[in-house]
């Protein structure tokens, strides 16, 4: 009896000989993160709570764990948000990075990232890509996704570094300076500034009025591209950098002969 019930744990034979043209991975994001807090804390909270991601960087050295396989989902993105795709964590890889954030305190600095760190994050992003054909415009921040409750991994994480790895794509520089100098005369409006945020990507209210939602989207916008400033308040170059973005031929990557070429989404 004993050996009949073995029997019936193991499941039903599945022939396994044919294999189907039309199919392709699962992951179809990588959406980066900062944990806000130590590694210890990190690592409990991450195996031991309702909240998981794939992958964990600790800072120093930098060490690389997996924490939940690839195929299975981890619960990271939350009620996130993209190009009109929803409930990312189903169809994305979750990487934590250990880094305290700026402890969600407004006037407190953002804690700088390691070089050796940001060295293991694009080895790491790099693999994941390659294994699953990531697109690179789908490589985001945890904030991306959910703009309006997050601000990971903050402005101190070096998007530009992903960039020039050709990991990710990157607006063409002399574009957004002729676009910059079209609107230093007169910025566009608030309508046009929530149809440009949400064609790039963002779930961004359409009011045609710059509330706080709308500045929120503008500051997590500037992180990623110019880091320097980002205060949520409309700018000719921000008005530039994301005229570039959403244009046809804006946005360009670097091959691995080093030159940069147009970006075209598949």
């Amino acid at each position: 009896m004993l050996s009949a019930l073995a029997g019936c744990a193991t499941g039903p034979r599945i022939d396994t000989r044919y294999t189907a043209v039309s199919q392709d991975s699962r992951v179809r994001f990588i959406i980066i993160h900062y944990t806000q807090i130590d590694f210890e804390g990190s690592l409990r909270r991450l195996t031991r709570e309702e909240v998981s991601s794939h992958y964990l960087v600790s800072r120093d050295p930098p060490t690389i764990y997996r924490l939940v396989p690839e195929e299975r989902r981890a619960w990271h993105a939350g009620p996130s948000y993209w190009q009109g795709l929803t409930g990312l964590n189903a169809s994305s890889v979750g990487i934590e990075i250990v880094n305290l954030g700026n402890g969600d305190q407004p006037d407190r600095p953002y804690e700088p990232f390691p070089p050796a760190q940001i060295d293991s994050v694009i080895a790491l992003v790099r693999d994941i890509q390659r294994r699953h054909a990531v697109r690179p415009d789908h490589i985001l921040g945890h904030a991306e996704v959910q703009p309006q409750t997050r601000t990971d991994p903050g402005p101190q994480f070096p998007w530009r570094r992903l960039a020039d790895a050709g990991l990710i794509p990157w607006p063409d520089d002399e574009q957004v300076v002729a676009a910059e100098a079209h609107w230093s005369s007169a910025l566009p409006s608030a309508a046009w500034w929530q149809q440009h945020l949400a064609a790039h990507g963002f779930d961004v209210p359409h009011s045609g009025v710059l509330d706080a939602d709308t500045h929120r989207v503008l500051s997590v916008f500037q992180m990623r591209y110019r880091p320097a400033l980002y205060d949520g308040e409309p700018d000719a170059q921000t008005a530039a950098m994301l005229e570039v973005v959403t244009s046809p031929g804006g946005l360009r990557i670097r091959g691995s002969d080093g030159a940069w070429t147009v970006f075209r989404a598949e």
